[in-house]
């Protein structure tokens, strides 16, 4: 057996090509090694032949995480590869990888520029090149949205670039490895340009129709390398322009093409630049993931014609197109069919369409510069024999590599996970948006918060949320601390301050440090944890002077079927949640050695700790706020006098009621706070509410409501259905640390430590988990058998597990694989006895 070295990564992505590194992170996996730890290690960089940093044989270096402390110059490609000697006397070495930097502080020999109109135009430059280039990039970016081509060739896979960030504060410039593009001769650079958010209508625009800037324009520079040295080409007043085929072009409502609409050309004009400075990106590419045919063509009762994907999904399709002159062909997309046809009722007011008007020629149609929710496709203007195997569904997302993935014997369970991945998928599109198909697809901080524990099991979310809390920052230090509703903030005034969703700002950094261990990425977000304590610190009217979600679609108003804000009282919920943001940065201060900041947050946290004891408990420890989700919170965040009496509490609500009735923010924490037997019996509870409920109906991602959909097929009178909403999707977080077992420690993150206490149950009847870590891979699996229950653990090089097992064994194990049987009798065999009514 020989020691693998694999994974390696710079700031948590795979061959970073000019993204923003100021201190570039290095981390690395172990595998196939006899040793159980690391014993030292080495990391070399070179830029070209000069040897940049070598540590020499070292046993600091961390594979979780270890930085580079070299000032790196920009526009520079540098190499590096780790060796590792392990514990057993075996070492290893690692392939070589780069990484290279873009811009960076470098000043921009390229100018903004933009067209004749304010949208939708075509930025061009030709020029020739005498010989093959050796190497060639360009740095780029536009506003709102742009795609690059280079002699008619797309420069770069990616998709709906720069991204979707604060624009006012920072804009996010791409590189683009064009070299293979380019040919001795004439060469063409196109910069297709669209709205956007920038531009165009998104969330709440002002009333001068734009957010960030008024009209699209774009800035590059492309550098060139032959024998006879560098050549530089920048946009300036020679660059052309001219109209695009795309006449209109909005993330709500779609787009439409007219390759016959006549042309007009004239000079690129140069423009004010964006109020936001140009820095290196953030974002992770936004890349088509995956490409899916059609499950069937439908005719319904109306006459429509309609395609079926077979699953709910972001993005759009792609097909060929060779229709006479003047032909008109519409797309509507749609998330549901009611009573068989093709419905748009719960995409409010976006149209969520793509028009083409056909030139005669044959083309491929696909829209460049907004994206859908759907599953199902109206079409219209279509010849008479549509052929649907012509139709590729493209899948858009964020590119995040998944690291987890669990099967069960249980069909609905199975369906249910799917489900929630595939919303993680189609929401993770640069930012956490809340749904991808109506007029919102916002980043809202309560939904990223609640769902971030869940998120980072499924994949690997580092680099996203990275760049989520580096926009998140930015808004809050235009509002004193504190953190807005959606991030980035694209409307108008400051909105903010919401209980459950400014804590995002807090409990997002401390969920990263324990699934990734990177004290990097908590440093980089202190500022973030300190600034909303400090506000809320400042704020005794906070409970009252901003406007609260609470529990957001919580069920415990029957009364009120169509109150979004759930029953729990707003001031018990504004206690709770400054305590838990006031603990979690007292310890991400602990771990990087800022005391004063510790000591502040702990003193905080006991203050408002014994607050809301004196204010919401009597003094038997009764809890005053009787609602299911009060007692999660007060027994998750440790806040209860009497955690024996507030635990029955709870049992005896969720028997009363025979369900759940909590909302966004009581949901994420319910079974971990039940009896397994309870939990269970919510977990795979199929009536309403529940979260089989919407998989019996046929859902194929995770719901916004509880009933988004009625028995009968059609959508709820209570508004805003969402199909695709991956708040209520936290609950696989629960599925992994106590179906399968697998729970991070907080006192060595990364899962250097992580607790395996697996939960087997006769009528789920296996479970087999597969979650790749930091560290590597961890196994997890049990199987109930006719006699006995089998158990399998595999820990990775480097991690250790903290075991319990069902029979109440406790034992610590290094890396390895471990096998169990335990006989069926004895133990807690029919676990899932009680039922949800």
């Amino acid at each position: 057996m020989a020691m693998k070295l694999t994974h390696l990564r710079v700031d948590h992505l795979g061959e970073p090509l000019g993204f923003l590194m100021e201190r570039p992170v290095f981390s690395w996996v172990v595998s196939d090694t006899v040793s159980q730890k690391q014993e030292k290690a080495q990391l070399t960089v070179y830029r070209g032949e000069q040897c940049v940093y070598d540590t020499g044989p070292a046993e600091a270096l961390d594979s979780l995480g270890t930085e580079l402390p070299v000032r790196l110059l920009p526009r520079t490609r540098y190499a590096w590869r780790v060796r590792v000697w392990g514990d057993g006397g075996d070492r290893g070495e690692s392939e070589w990888s780069f990484f290279e930097t873009g811009k960076r502080d470098e000043a921009w020999q390229g100018r903004w520029i933009r067209g004749e109109g304010t949208e939708n135009g075509i930025l061009e430059k030709t020029f020739a090149l005498s010989e093959e280039p050796r190497k060639a990039r360009v740095y780029l970016s536009g506003l709102g949205l742009y795609r690059l081509f280079v002699n008619g060739r797309p420069a770069s896979d990616e998709v709906l670039t720069p991204g979707l960030n604060a624009y006012d504060r920072w804009v996010q410039a791409q590189t683009c490895d064009v070299g293979a593009l380019l040919r001795p001769g004439e060469n063409r650079l196109e910069i297709w340009l669209g709205g956007g958010i920038s531009r165009g209508r998104f969330s709440y625009t002002p009333a001068d129709g734009y957010t960030y800037c008024p009209y699209d324009c774009a800035i590059a520079e492309l550098r060139i390398e032959t024998s006879a040295g560098e050549h530089v080409l920048a946009t300036d007043e020679s660059w052309t322009w001219r109209s695009s085929p795309i006449l209109e072009s909005s993330i709500y409502n779609g787009e439409k093409w007219d390759w016959g609409a006549p042309v007009r050309r004239g000079k690129a004009l140069f423009c004010q630049p964006p109020v936001g400075p140009l820095r290196d990106r953030l974002s992770p590419p936004v890349r088509i993931a995956e490409e899916r045919k059609p499950r069937e063509l439908l005719r319904t009762p109306k006459g429509e014609l309609v395609l079926d994907m077979g699953q709910n999904m972001t993005g759009w399709l792609r097909f060929p197109v060779s229709c006479p002159k003047g032909t008109v062909l519409k797309l509507h997309y749609g998330e549901h069919l009611e009573d068989g046809c093709f419905s748009r009722e719960n995409l409010r007011t976006a149209e969520a369409a793509f028009t083409w008007v056909c030139d005669g020629e044959a083309r491929i149609a696909e829209p460049y510069f907004t994206w859908y929710g759907f599953r199902y496709v109206l079409l219209e203007g279509f010849p008479e024999e549509v052929r649907p195997e012509n139709f590729t569904g493209c899948v858009v997302s964020s590119e995040l590599e998944e690291s987890g993935r669990i099967e069960t014997g249980h069909p609905g369970l199975n369906r249910l996970l799917e489900n929630i991945r595939w919303s993680q998928r189609g929401n993770f599109l640069d930012v956490p948006t809340d749904c991808p198909q109506r007029d919102e697809r916002e980043g809202w901080t309560g939904d990223a918060q609640v769902f971030a524990d869940t998120a980072c099991f499924q994949m690997d979310c580092a680099a996203f949320y990275t760049k989520y809390m580096a926009d998140m920052l930015e808004e809050q230090e235009k509002a004193g601390g504190c953190v807005p509703f959606v991030v980035p903030f694209a409307r108008q005034g400051f909105q903010g301050g919401a209980v459950g969703w400014a804590d995002a700002a807090t409990v997002i950094p401390w969920t990263l440090w324990l699934h990734y261990g990177d004290r990097s990425l908590l440093r980089r977000m202190l500022p973030n944890m300190t600034a909303w304590v400090e506000w809320v610190a400042s704020r005794e009217d906070w409970p009252s002077a901003c406007r609260h979600f609470g529990d957001w679609l919580a069920l415990d108003r029957p009364e009120q079927p169509k109150e979004r804000v759930g029953k729990t009282d707003i001031p018990f919920l504004c206690l709770c949640y400054a305590c838990y943001s006031a603990s979690l940065t007292g310890k991400a201060a602990a771990v990087l050695g800022e005391k004063e900041t510790e000591e502040r947050c702990r003193r905080l946290a006991e203050e408002y700790r014994k607050k809301l004891q004196n204010d919401w408990f009597s003094p038997e420890g009764e809890i005053l706020c009787r609602t299911q989700t009060a007692c999660v919170l007060a027994l998750h965040l440790g806040l209860a006098p009497d955690k024996v009496r507030l635990r029955q509490t709870l049992g005896e609500l969720v028997r009363a009621s025979g369900h759940l009735t909590t909302g966004f923010l009581g949901t994420p924490w319910l079974l971990e706070e039940l009896p397994d037997d309870l939990a269970l019996a919510l977990l795979l509870r199929e009536e309403y509410p529940s979260w089989l409920y919407e998989v019996r109906l046929g859902a194929t991602t995770v719901w916004e409501r509880w009933n988004s959909l009625t028995q009968d097929g059609h959508f709820s009178e209570t508004g805003m259905n969402s199909l695709n909403h991956y708040a209520y999707g936290s609950v696989a977080a629960w599925i992994y640390r106590r179906l399968c077992g697998i729970a991070p420690e907080e006192s060595a993150p990364g899962f250097r430590v992580f607790s395996w206490s697996p939960l087997p149950d006769p009528r789920i009847g296996y479970a087999r988990c597969r979650l790749r870590t930091p560290l590597g891979e961890i196994v997890s699996e049990w199987e109930y058998a006719e006699e006995e229950i089998r158990l399998k653990l595999s820990v990775p090089f480097g991690s250790e597990a903290a075991v319990l097992l069902p029979d109440g064994r406790r034992e610590r194990r290094g890396a390895g694989e471990y096998r169990y049987c335990l006989p069926r009798t004895g133990l807690s065999d029919e676990t899932g006895g009680e039922e949800a009514e």
